[in-house]
């Protein structure tokens, strides 16, 4: 399994180096995370590799923002295969992706 990559350093300065946002934004970070993970399993449910690639921009874009680097390049690998249409491509990365946004619990 990937790693997270985790750079705080880089999240911290994003929120002006307030702890308190930084564990607010995280929080929502798991959320919506967890969110679009459901929204991509539908897609692949549906044979919809368009909407696992917008689920997966959707994360890319949350992970960016606060340097979760791992999740985000994994993110960005499955939105280009979902959007490529490349459905088994796609779901074959749903394991790992699961398993990283699942990892997030672990942010501080």
């Amino acid at each position: 399994m990937t790693d997270l990559q985790w750079n705080r350093a880089f999240a911290l300065e994003q929120v002006g180096e307030d702890e308190e946002i930084l564990s607010e934004l995280l929080g929502l970070l798991k959320d919506t995370a967890h969110n679009d993970l459901d929204k991509l399993k539908a897609g692949s449910e549906a044979g919809d590799a368009t909407a696992m690639g917008d689920a997966a921009h959707s994360i890319k874009g949350a992970c960016a923002n606060l340097g979760v680097d791992g999740l985000r390049e994994l993110a960005y690998e499955l939105e280009k295969a979902g959007r490529g249409g490349d459905l088994d491509v796609a779901q074959s990365m749903i394991p790992e992706l699961e398993g990283m946004i699942n990892q997030l619990s672990l942010l501080k």
